[in-house]
């Protein structure tokens, strides 16, 4: 009777604004500091690959949360663990913003994205908890907007930030972001969850198994990252490219990624208008296909030097259309590959994509003679890597599908 009326119980809204204020706090701080990378290399001493480890740490620290936050907010509530979370974006970002070399900036890096991960988690748990689900499919587009707005005006941002006042005056905003949004989500933020439910490891353990242990939810999640936030290993050189091989100002370097992040949206844009006609498996690989070319037609310039701002920023936007349009498919096919785990595989699935754009931005960072050459080594590979993954996993479902 108690359990009954406690799950009949209405319980608050959480402002939307608020929960879109903490998801894009997380997201824009992904590549707010890319377009600052060269300025802060000669301030700090650095060279290119230990600054693009500020990228590729925050990336690695935004994989690990997504599988951390959900268990603990299940135990200890969405409310106190989203106000640790942006207390410890904030206090990270602060120390990044005083930090006295580089190696002090990635360790503030990796705990920022450990902080702000936390709003990209909860936001969307709020969301579910509070609302019936088409009130909840409508809310939760706007979040997913946030998610892709971040990296789309983060560079724009922090290259104008940068010029400005310096490099370290973007992390003192995105200290003043995270200090607004821990404030008001202290004031306003009630407790959407069901706290105190037990987090079994066992449970989580055996559906991670299962998971890794099928040829199909491997080959979707490892080509959807490499068909994806491969793109992140560009996006951390591209200031180093731009400015350093193709002596451009450094906050037009910002305006060339705010252009190639905006061809994720327009790939996402195309898929939702192609799917309704097109088969979603088929959909998937042709995009891989396209970012595929794009990445070869880079690498080929880079070869015979004939590297130009117009070449580098058709052959990206390309690229990016590619990665938007494949990823809605390969997240699909990842997470229904076993319906009876679909929370542990969103989670698993959004933790590869990460840890694979982590390790792509660090194996661009090893080309810090050649930056190009180096992103276009890693772009082109990832995606016939993507292509290989898509077809196994493909192989697999129909050999599933056959045997069921």
């Amino acid at each position: 009777m108690a359990a009954a009326a406690l799950s009949s119980t209405p319980r608050r809204h959480a402002p939307l604004w608020l929960l879109a204020l903490v998801t894009f706090s997380g997201t824009l701080a992904m590549h707010i500091f890319v377009p600052a990378l060269p300025v802060a290399a000669q301030g700090l001493g650095a060279g290119m690959g230990a600054m693009q480890m500020t990228v590729s740490l925050y990336i690695l620290g935004l994989a690990v949360g997504q599988l951390a936050y959900g268990p603990l907010a299940d135990r200890y509530g969405r409310r106190p663990v989203l106000l640790c979370g942006l207390a410890l974006y904030s206090a990270a970002g602060l120390a990044a913003a005083l930090a006295p070399d580089v190696h002090a900036l990635i360790a503030a890096r990796l705990f920022q994205a450990m902080g702000g991960c936390a709003g990209l988690v909860l936001g969307r748990s709020m969301v579910r908890d509070t609302a019936e689900p088409q009130e909840a499919t409508k809310r939760l587009a706007l979040m997913n907007l946030m998610v892709t707005v971040g990296p789309s005006i983060a560079p724009l941002l922090g290259g104008a930030l940068a010029s400005a006042f310096g490099w370290r005056s973007i992390f003192h905003a995105l200290f003043a972001l995270g200090l607004t949004g821990l404030l008001f989500a202290w004031r306003l933020l009630p407790e959407t969850g069901m706290p105190g439910m037990r987090v079994e490891g066992r449970v989580l353990a055996r559906n991670y198994r299962l998971l890794l242990a099928s040829p199909a939810f491997l080959g979707f999640s490892i080509g959807g990252g490499c068909a994806t936030t491969s793109m992140y290993a560009f996006i951390a050189s591209a200031p180093f490219i731009f400015v350093d091989q193709l002596h451009r100002p450094a906050h037009e370097a910002g305006i060339y990624l705010a252009i190639l992040v905006s061809g994720v949206w327009l790939g996402s844009f195309l898929t939702s208008r192609l799917i309704v006609h097109a088969n979603l498996d088929r959909l998937m690989t042709r995009a891989n296909l396209l970012s595929c070319a794009a990445a070869f037609v880079l690498l080929g310039a880079a070869l015979a030097q004939r590297l130009s701002v117009p070449l580098i920023v058709a052959a990206m936007f390309l690229y990016t259309v590619g990665a938007g349009m494949a990823s809605p498919a390969a997240l699909t096919r990842a997470i229904g590959v076993n319906p009876l785990v679909i929370g542990s595989a969103s989670g698993l699935y959004g933790a590869t994509q990460m840890a694979v754009g982590a390790a792509c931005t660090a194996l661009a960072g090893l080309g810090h003679r050649n930056p190009a050459m180096a992103a276009a080594l890693v772009l082109a590979g990832a995606s016939i890597v993507a292509q290989a993954s898509f077809a196994v996993a493909l192989r697999a479902q129909k050999r599933a599908e056959a045997a069921a």
